[in-house]
């Protein structure tokens, strides 16, 4: 096992592996990192817009956030319990990227649930410039999870793209609530964006839901289409789905968790 590098000591991290020569001088306390460590690195990355808040009203306020962040939560204690490297981001163009980590071993859960659960949606966020971006600042290999609704102003192929040129592995969460899959609307109806205020008049009928509903369709199949095209994963899930399962049975049949 050789030296590779160093990263901030956070709380939880096993003490023997400070640099105590380092702490003397710099006054600052650092942690070694080996070549083992990082080549098992994961990336877990939560969209955290405005958008990923749905229903924004009533008993099942927010239930689209709260079901991504309990995937997100429970991916991160797999790693965790794996003595992976993981790195949690949160992101949205309100405060920009949020981390957590890099971290190892399960002394870590307690502080990763607190990041975890602090999360709030707001803003945008625009998934090609994230995922560049984070492909730029992250350069070691390893496996990335973007949980996320997908609803980019920018789209998402490129960012996939570099993601794949550093050597990721790459997949792709893909939740939406069922009023999103089916929406249960009908009448004239003034919709409003969530995330940027825009509004629109429509008149909804049994012609205009099909219509959605075959462009939704035509939208995730496109997603799904070009994930398998360059070896990445995808997975639709809805926010009434039981997380339990996705983790123990669709994620596992995907390869995603192991």
């Amino acid at each position: 096992i050789e030296f590779a590098d160093y990263r901030d000591y956070t709380p939880g991290d096993d003490l023997r592996r400070l640099d105590w020569n380092v702490y003397a001088r710099l006054g600052k306390p650092y942690v070694k990192l080996f070549e083992d460590e990082e080549d098992l690195a994961v990336h877990l990355i939560l969209d955290t817009s405005a958008s990923m808040n749905w229903p924004p009203e009533g008993e099942r306020a927010g239930e689209k956030l709260l079901f991504a962040k309990r995937i997100f939560a429970a991916l991160a204690y797999i790693s965790l319990a794996s003595n992976d490297a993981l790195m949690l981001t949160a992101v949205n163009d309100f405060d920009g990227m949020k981390h957590f980590g890099p971290v190892r071993g399960r002394g870590h859960v307690v502080n990763m649930l607190r990041f975890v659960h602090n999360l709030e949606a707001k803003g945008l966020t625009a998934a090609t410039a994230t995922l560049e971006d984070y492909a730029l600042r992250f350069k070691r290999a390893g496996m990335v999870i973007f949980i996320s609704d997908m609803f980019s102003p920018d789209g998402w192929l490129e960012g996939l793209n570099r993601l794949l040129a550093n050597g990721h592995e790459v997949a792709i969460v893909h939740v939406l609530t069922p009023e999103e899959v089916m929406p249960p609307l009908a009448g004239d109806l003034r919709l409003v964006d969530i995330e940027t205020g825009e509004a629109r008049e429509v008149t909804v009928d049994a012609t205009l839901r099909d219509i959605y509903h075959r462009r939704l369709e035509a939208w995730r199949n496109q997603l799904r289409t070009e994930c398998a095209r360059r070896g990445a994963y995808y997975l639709p899930l809805q926010s009434d789905m039981v997380w339990e399962r996705v983790l123990l049975h669709d994620m596992r049949r995907l390869g995603i968790v192991k």
